[in-house]
């Protein structure tokens, strides 16, 4: 695949996600604010937190989809405002179409937090070690010219693990706890030191998220009028690897688009070929809307 010359191997502070940060950084950016919110002596006191854990919640608010940052100035994304506004959607990310679409900005963009993309969408392998998956970017790194330690990526997947990985058995609703590792998505293996990514149905995954995730791969992949369920299971950046669903699942929720998209979307299996066609424009807005009208919370989850 080709890859962007723009990277994001830092940024964290080594932390990660936590539950209520995005809400934190909504309520102190508003409209809009300068980048300063982060980083003036009054932030310890806004955010509750220090100098660097601040700086993480401006990597994560960026990194998110919720919101971003130009010219020194940011500011919420339309969906970040929707979710995130008093009286929003979800203002407190207590449903799980929340955390699925945070996942989906963060994991289907190699200019957002690459180590993330990297690992959903290039790593092939179902399980995987840390020393490997350091050994497989370092000599991407190399090869693409781009600016990153050894140990600067060490770091990065130590955050992308404790971003995803729920450690032991308990169920926490800590708001310190990590945001991501809610949705169960990777787990540590039976193998000491491994891990394993979870694929399957994801049932707690809202067909209109999905749908929304497949109008944003479809517009990166050059805006054709067709797609192959092919391309929706297996492409990087595509719904079936960020989401880690099973090629059945991704069919499954392809033949539901007519539905979905008030027949915008059309699901086309015919002489071998299975496809979904684009006979219209969906309105992005309203389709989100309809994730929270009955969803599981997170505390309802997997």
């Amino acid at each position: 695949m080709k890859f962007d010359s723009k990277v994001q191997f830092a940024g964290h502070e080594t932390f990660p996600l936590r539950l209520l940060w995005l809400k934190k950084a909504y309520d102190a950016i508003g409209d809009e604010a300068h980048i300063g919110v982060f980083q003036e002596q009054e932030a310890i006191t806004r955010f509750g937190v220090g100098r660097n854990m601040a700086a993480s919640m401006r990597y994560w608010a960026n990194t998110s989809g919720f919101f971003e940052e130009a010219e020194r100035i940011i500011r919420p994304t339309p969906i970040g405002r929707a979710i995130l506004r008093d009286g929003g959607l979800d203002p407190f990310l207590e449903q799980m179409s929340t955390i699925w679409l945070v996942h989906w900005h963060i994991a289907s963009l190699q200019t957002r937090a690459t180590t993330t993309f990297y690992a959903f969408n290039v790593l092939n392998a179902i399980d995987f070690e840390p020393a490997t998956l350091l050994d497989e970017i370092f000599g991407l790194a190399k090869a693409q010219g781009w600016r990153a330690t050894r140990g600067t990526l060490k770091r990065d997947i130590e955050v992308f693990l404790r971003s995803y990985v729920r450690k032991g058995a308990i169920v926490s609703e800590d708001a310190a706890e990590p945001l991501l590792a809610e949705l169960s998505i990777i787990r540590e293996a039976r193998l000491g030191g491994w891990y394993e990514f979870v694929r399957g149905p994801k049932p707690t995954l809202h067909d209109a998220i999905f749908t929304y995730a497949l109008g944003s791969f479809w517009e990166r992949s050059g805006g054709s009028t067709t797609l192959t369920a092919e391309q929706i299971c297996y492409a990087p950046g595509s719904p079936g690897r960020v989401f880690k669903l099973d090629e059945d699942s991704v069919v499954t929720r392809l033949m539901r688009l007519d539905d979905v998209t008030n027949g915008a979307w059309q699901w086309v299996d015919t002489a071998g070929l299975r496809q979904i066609q684009r006979t219209a424009d969906i309105d992005t807005a309203k389709l989100i809307r309809t994730a929270y009208r009955v969803t599981p919370s997170r505390r309802a989850a997997p």
